[in-house]
C-alpha cells in the first residue's frame, strides 16, 4: 500500500477522535495509524536513536519521494513538539475522498496525499 493520506493535528486528543471516527467508519485499524510523541505508533518500532529520528525514518517511508523530504523533517518536528498525525491507507477514490472529508471536517491543520492515484 503506497497511496496515503497523511494529516496534522495540534494535539493529540483530536487525533485520537478522529482515528476512532475512521475506524468506526469501516476504515480497517491496519490502515489507520496514530503517530505522537505520547504514542509513537509504528515509528516507534523505528531503529533510530532519537524519537525525532524514529518520526522521519517512519514518515519517509510514506512520504518517499525527493520533492517530500522538507515535509518529512517538519512533520518529525511537529510531531516531537507535541503534535500529532494520522496517516490513512485508502483503497480506492471512494475511501479517498470520504478519508479526506473526515480529516477535514475534523479540524487538521494539513492533509498531504501521496501516490492516491496508483490505488
Amino acid at each position: 500500500m503506497s497511496a496515503v493520506l497523511l494529516a496534522v493535528f495540534n494535539e493529540y486528543d483530536v487525533a485520537d477522535r478522529v482515528r476512532t471516527k475512521l475506524v468506526g467508519d469501516g476504515f480497517p485499524t491496519d490502515r489507520v495509524e496514530l503517530t505522537a510523541s505520547c504514542e509513537p505508533g509504528r515509528a516507534g518500532l523505528h531503529p533510530a536513536p532519537s524519537p525525532r529520528g524514529k518520526f522521519v525514518q517512519y514518515f519517509r517511508t510514506l512520504l518517499c519521494e525527493e520533492d517530500e523530504r522538507p515535509f518529512v523533517e517538519a512533520l518529525a518536528e511537529r510531531i516531537e513538539g507535541g503534535a500529532a498525525a494520522i496517516a490513512v491507507h485508502p483503497r480506492g477514490m471512494i475511501e479517498t475522498a470520504r478519508a479526506a472529508e473526515i480529516l477535514e471536517t475534523e479540524g487538521a491543520l494539513e492533509v498531504v496525499g501521496h501516490d492516491l492515484e496508483n490505488q
